[in-house]
């Protein structure tokens, strides 16, 4: 089997390590890197500081073969990514023509005057390879140094993109004999991660040492994530494949979906392929439910709508819910939860409501029902479920793991409901 190619990427820029941006290259260059077989296996970020960004590249170089440098391209003074590549491979700048005639070109099409700055940006180490910026001024630059490839490109990320997919990962893949690296998802929710782990703690163990198994919880779902090696693609994903087949009959009642499967679109997918409609009626979530459904392309032709029933007002006068109800059992109870849902699937005439009502936090909890208890229900054709989710004191945390859990009862009501059969 051929030895997977090394990468690692550095970011520079005080604005990232200051959390002013988000970064987001980094994320789309691993992914990219692993589509072509080479791995990723560290990120750094590093300030506006020249003897960090040495410090870092010749710590990288110790450990990979790849290293992809983003940011500090740019004309102004801060922007010292290339001064600090002549520092460190002995060199100096001088004026790329090539370079030079792509940014003259870029503001001649634009009708905009070049400034001395906007020349320097065709200013390049004289040993590095140019590689042309077709959506901005500041070129990608190429260089190599004892058996490592140095990438540096702007942290622009539509012109990085740019650079990668047409120079970039060409060049790479004609240099590095790599393997072919694949991944398979498995997509849990409602168990954690150390139960899940003991439940399939023997096939984990039997896994081929060609494939690996990550554990990736978030939001009380927890993604089984299997990472394949090999020569073949073909053979590769069967085998990934073969892996799922085995586990599968161990944790099925746990797994909503695979890969890109998200909650609202495996219901979004049920509630279409039954010709099914679905509302819902919002307390604790404020209609982020709602929100997460209608996030989905075409949800149109399947949601209809939601009340947001903050108060035990709208609760009695739009959802229908009993004055005596509240008084016998609170806001928050099952019984309410129960009367929301079949309040909204009557009101909005849809074939399925789900409904929410809880303390989310960070106030408002007693002894009886502290923060974290949320009733959730579903009201279906044939009868309604209920569910008591026990959360955290954390509001933005209650708020999200409500909503999943909520998707996930109304894909297990469908799935009951007899409508359609489990794929």
């Amino acid at each position: 089997m051929i030895s997977s190619t090394r990468a690692e990427i550095i970011t520079i820029g005080d604005e990232i390590l200051f959390g002013q941006i988000t970064d987001t290259n980094t994320q789309w260059i691993g992914t990219q890197l692993t589509d072509i077989g080479i791995r990723p296996v560290r990120k750094t970020s590093v300030g506006d500081n020249k003897q960090d960004i040495l410090d870092a590249l010749a710590e990288a170089s110790q450990r990979v073969q790849v290293i992809i440098v983003t940011g500090g391209l740019g004309p102004t003074r801060d922007d010292i990514t290339k001064h600090t590549f002549c520092e460190y491979f002995g060199t100096e700048l001088e004026i790329n023509q090539d370079a030079l005639a792509l940014v003259t070109s870029f503001f001649e099409k634009r009708g905009r005057a070049m400034t001395e700055m906007n020349v320097q940006q065709a200013a390049l180490p004289k040993n590095c390879t140019y590689i042309p910026n077709l959506c901005g001024t500041a070129p990608g630059m190429w260089f190599e140094k004892d058996n490592v490839v140095y990438v540096s490109l702007p942290g622009v990320p539509y012109e990085m993109k740019n650079l990668m997919e047409h120079e970039i990962l060409p060049r790479l893949k004609a240099k590095f004999p790599t393997s072919i690296i694949q991944h398979k998802s498995i997509r849990t929710i409602g168990i954690g991660e150390s139960f899940l782990a003991e439940k399939i703690a023997d096939w984990e163990t039997a896994l081929p040492t060609h494939i690996k198994l990550a554990y990736l919880p978030h939001f009380g779902q927890v993604r089984l994530r299997l990472t394949g090696t090999g020569t073949d693609q073909a053979l590769l994903e069967k085998e990934l494949q073969d892996q799922v087949d085995k586990v599968m009959p161990v944790i099925e009642e746990h797994v909503f979906g695979f890969d890109l499967d998200e909650l609202e679109t495996v219901v979004g997918s049920l509630l279409m392929q039954n010709q099914a409609t679905l509302s819902t009626a919002e307390s604790c979530t404020g209609g982020y439910v709602a929100s997460r459904i209608t996030a989905v392309a075409g949800s149109s032709r399947y949601f209809e709508g939601s009340v947001v029933s903050y108060s035990n007002a709208i609760k009695m006068n739009v959802l229908g819910v009993k004055k005596e109800t509240l008084d016998a059992f609170g806001a928050v109870s099952e019984q309410t939860a129960r009367e929301m849902a079949e309040g909204a699937r009557n009101l909005l005439n849809t074939t399925f409501a789900i409904a929410t009502t809880g303390i989310a936090g960070p106030d408002g909890g007693t002894p009886e029902k502290p923060v974290g208890t949320v009733w959730i229900a579903c009201a279906g054709p044939n009868e309604t479920f209920t569910q008591l989710l026990t959360l955290r004191n954390d509001r933005k945390i209650n708020i999200e793991l409500t909503s999943s859990y909520v998707l996930n009862l109304l894909r297990k009501t469908i799935l009951k409901a007899n409508l359609v059969t489990k794929a």
